[in-house]
């Protein structure tokens, strides 16, 4: 159960820092052209990853950190940060096992599978509003 509670408490500080990173980055860019670009998004995925990678080599396999430390750390706080850096680090694991037909699939289906669900839950939402299943929140 602690293993839980230090999760979800590193999830809030993830989530929090996400909408921080990502409203800074808005604000930052206003008014540019760029502005169109994710740019939040694309900094939160690599800083993300970039975390990953250095906080999980360190806190899996050479640290005497509790394991509920570990866990608000890497699934709490960077799983609601990004979970692209959990996506990164096993892609990396893969390659560096040389399992590279499956570090292949994994990255062409996730990106693949993910641009489709999103594209996928759109027209679903679209159709369900136009026929008046959904309230519009306006």
């Amino acid at each position: 159960m602690m293993r839980i509670v230090c999760i979800a408490a590193g999830g809030a500080v993830g989530a929090v820092l996400r909408y921080s990173v990502g409203g800074l980055v808005h604000k930052l860019l206003e008014g540019r052209p760029s502005e169109a670009f994710p740019w939040g998004t694309l900094l939160i995925n690599v800083s993300g990853c970039l975390l990953m990678g250095v906080l999980a080599p360190v806190l899996m396999e050479r640290s005497v950190v509790r394991p509920e430390f570990r866990m608000a750390v890497l699934v709490g706080v960077l799983g609601a940060y990004t979970t692209w850096s959990t996506f990164s680090f096993e892609t990396l694991r893969l390659f560096n096992d040389r399992d590279f037909a499956r570090a292949f699939a994994y990255v062409v289906g996730t990106n693949l599978g993910c641009f489709a669900a999103v594209w996928l839950g759109y027209q679903i939402a679209q159709s369900l509003l136009s026929r008046g299943y959904l309230l519009r929140l306006e």
